[in-house]
């Protein structure tokens, strides 16, 4: 167990090979926010995993939808004849 961010818990070691120049930039860019690289990565990755999967976006967006139908009765439906009534379009 390694302790981080002031909490117990488990956590597991990566490594991960880049080039030199985007490891210089990581380094440039985790030193201007007074972090480690390893921070920066684990920063992203935790955020990675906190986003929506593209089922729980569908299934919010899908209840957002419902949400907005005020009302709807099957019985206001069309006849048959209503529907293929192509006289009523003109």
């Amino acid at each position: 167990m390694e302790r981080h961010s002031g909490y117990c818990e488990d956590v597991k070691n990566i490594t991960v090979s880049v080039p030199e120049e985007v490891y210089r930039r990581a380094r440039i860019k985790a030193a201007e926010k007074n972090k480690s690289v390893s921070a920066l990565v684990r920063d992203f990755l935790v955020g990675l995993s906190d986003e929506e999967s593209d089922f729980e976006r569908g299934l919010r967006t899908h209840r957002e939808v419902l949400a907005t139908v005020q009302h709807f009765d099957g019985s206001e439906r069309l006849t048959r004849e209503e529907v293929h009534d192509r006289d009523a379009l003109r």
